[in-house]
């Protein structure tokens, strides 16, 4: 069911990082992005599809992880992603693409959580991201998908009568995400 597809599809930071991910599954999760809307049908988004160990561990630094998670660091060797899909716009096409971009991985991370992967949006990016994957001028790094098998539980909860929306981690280590209410975010009815 679409309902608990979503739900289960979140952002997961902590991967079974031995466990690969076929590049078959990659080019399979870019093709439900691609498929995706996009804004006057220009299609600006190009991607690059890493599984390797080697390249994997030179993209690593480049990424920030969790900001409400201040004490973390990111994930531990063991539990890191498995695989990356790093989002890129072809400026030469547009020069921007935030609609599509959030439609594009939004189809991505489904696709991900119907084959029992986690994935996590990573737009806290050191600019020698671009160095380390040998990009043309025209080619932007937007943000990076980390993926793999989860090695974390995510648990949604209703977010508190504080309103505070940060996430943050138990003494299990089980990372907690508030949601708004479906009555606080509907602003008006009309039946």
């Amino acid at each position: 069911m679409l309902y608990d597809l979503i739900r289960k599809t979140r952002s997961f930071r902590r991967f079974v990082e031995e466990e690969p991910i076929a590049m078959e599954t990659l080019r399979y999760l870019v093709d439900l992005a691609r498929l995706g809307g996009s804004a006057r049908n220009v299609q600006p988004l190009k991607y690059v599809l890493v599984n390797t160990p080697a390249v994997r561990a030179k993209i690593f630094p480049h990424l920030g992880w969790a900001g409400y998670l201040k004490e973390w660091s990111g994930p531990k060797e063991g539990e890191r992603p498995a695989a990356y899909i790093v989002c890129l716009l072809d400026t030469r096409l547009s020069k921007e693409a935030d609609c599509d971009l959030g439609i594009a991985t939004q189809n991505l991370l489904l696709g991900a959580a119907e084959k029992g992967l986690g994935g996590c949006r990573i737009a806290s990016l050191s600019p020698r991201l671009r160095d380390v994957l040998e990009l043309d001028d025209h080619l932007q790094v937007l943000l990076v998908i980390a993926l793999g098998k989860p090695a974390e539980t995510v648990s949604l909860n209703e977010q508190g009568p504080d309103a505070d929306i940060k996430y943050w981690r138990d003494a299990a280590q089980v990372h907690h995400v508030p949601k708004r209410s479906l009555q606080d975010i509907i602003a008006g009815e009309y039946d």
